[in-house]
């Protein structure tokens, strides 16, 4: 899934992220407006990952 598409299917995605991420609040989703490169850092952030371990779980929840 590319940025477009990430953007475009951001408030549906939103619900699924939190699932995912639990760490990751409802006010950081907002702050995020759909970009797949916000959310990666949210991921390293929240749950202390290297930036390609990030990377590697944003493209395989995306392309789920």
């Amino acid at each position: 899934m590319n940025d477009d598409q990430v953007k475009g299917n951001w408030k549906e995605l939103k619900g699924k992220v939190q699932k995912n991420w639990g760490k990751i609040t409802n006010d950081d989703l907002d702050k995020m407006e759909g970009t797949r490169k916000e959310l990666v850092g949210k991921v390293q952030q929240s749950y202390g990952k290297s930036k390609e371990e990030a990377e590697e779980q944003v493209d395989k929840f995306l392309n789920s």
